[in-house]
């Protein structure tokens, strides 16, 4: 028997907007914690006599639970309800980051990275849950760009706002600051999920969600999975190593960073929320997600090689030039990465699915930082580990656009 959607209306526009705000503005919390580290990377490395890769040891240790903590968090987001789980995240990620502004050793702040990625585990498959039983296929670009748009913001103000306050205040300062600020979201969250839909209310899933047996059988869930891996090994170049390649690599000052890095996911921001909205408007005009999506995807797979590989080549302006092309690109994928698992999945596996597939692709968090790191060491240069950003984003066109046979609703039959 073939398990299906259920046809009642669709939750409330008002209420699904309320939501998915929310939503952006709880990415945008995550990003400024996640990538806080990263700023202060320059001050940590003098502070603490902290090598190369040590600091990609630091970076990739949040990917030791962020990553399998993906699976978790599909499987509770399922059982428990995505409006509590993520709940429950955001107060472990905040805390976290609180206390990483009292670490006054590199065992400390291992843990706390630790820590952190247990809490941030639980958004992206949270998230996808609710979207997916929210919103048609059709209107998943634009949620997922608005959403975008948020993990955009949050590095940029994490680089802009953040360095300029840890090149005023010290680092420890903003650690605790970001941290405490982080759990105010948690107030407006719990007012506007008090009484949750029912799942009959959206688009909701007869049946049990299909297990990750069967959702690891598909051809589809592995394209999507080693494409989400290849687009983050390049995305967790700029997120991580951005502010010692422009300080170190290329000679900025802190404030010079802050101001270049903050221009550079302000463009990434921009290229989300219109890659996201012209999908959904394609789509409306009668193209197939099959088609808009893989259309995306793929143009900024290979949009994303040829800028970092630019960037490895030039001087110092045109290496800020083609990260700035290199962040359009990255925006052209952003939307397309989630909309793509949501709509094969459909609502009733879009939980576990996104676990899945952000499992795999988080991967990319653990071994990136640390083969950037070794490669840094090793040739005293950021070129070798551009290029092999690079080489990684092309292998991500071929899992976009030939691992994934169709876009489309996948059929998934109800297992007893």
């Amino acid at each position: 028997m073939t398990a299906g959607v259920v046809t009642s209306p669709a939750r409330p526009d008002r209420a699904t907007a309320v939501i998915v705000g929310l939503l952006a503005i709880a990415v945008f919390i995550n990003y400024v914690d996640r990538g806080a580290i990263a700023t202060a990377a320059p001050l940590m490395k003098d502070a603490l006599r902290l090598s190369n890769s040590q600091i990609g040891i630091l970076l990739s240790a949040f990917f030791w639970t962020y990553t399998p903590g993906q699976l978790l968090a599909g499987h509770l987001a399922e059982r428990s309800g995505a409006y509590r789980v993520l709940a429950l995240g955001l107060l472990i990620w905040a805390s976290a980051t609180a206390l990483t502004g009292l670490a006054g050793a590199f065992a400390m702040l291992l843990g706390l990275r630790v820590l952190l990625g247990i809490g941030e585990s639980a958004f992206f498959p949270c998230s996808s849950k609710l979207l997916a039983e929210a919103l048609p296929p059709h209107r998943l670009g634009a949620a997922n760009g608005l959403i975008g748009v948020g993990l955009a913001l949050g590095p940029a103000f994490g680089t802009l706002a953040g360095g300029l306050l840890m090149a005023q205040f010290g680092w420890r300062a903003v650690f605790i600051l970001f941290g405490l600020v982080s759990l105010i979201w948690l107030w407006p969250w719990l007012a506007a999920t008090r009484h949750p839909p029912h799942r009959a209310e959206m688009r909701g899933w007869v049946g049990p969600a299909p297990t990750f047996g069967a959702i690891v059988r598909r051809r589809a869930a592995w394209g999507a999975a080693l494409g989400h891996f290849t687009s983050n090994y390049a995305f967790y170049f700029l997120v991580f190593w951005l502010p010692l390649y422009l300080v170190k690599g290329r000679g900025f000052s802190l404030v010079n960073m802050a101001q270049i890095g903050g221009l550079i996911y302000l463009v990434y921001a921009v290229a989300i929320m219109t890659a996201g909205w012209a999908s959904d408007r394609w789509m409306a005009a009668g193209a197939s997600a099959n088609q808009v999506r893989k259309t995306f995807i793929v143009v900024g797979s290979l949009g994303v090689a040829v800028s970092l590989l630019s960037c490895a080549l030039g001087g110092p302006v045109q290496a800020v030039a083609s990260l700035l092309a290199a962040a359009v690109f990255f925006g052209f994928q952003m939307p397309m990465i989630f909309s793509i698992g949501q709509t094969l999945a459909g609502p009733g596996a879009a939980g576990k699915w996104m676990g899945f597939q952000n499992c795999v692709g988080n991967i990319a968090g653990i071994v990136g930082p640390l083969i950037t790191g070794w490669l840094v060491d090793r040739t005293g240069a950021y070129v070798w580990a551009l290029a092999v950003a690079a080489g990684v984003s092309v292998l991500g066109a071929l899992a976009w656009g030939v691992m994934i046979p169709k876009i489309a609703p996948l059929a998934w039959a109800r297992e007893t």
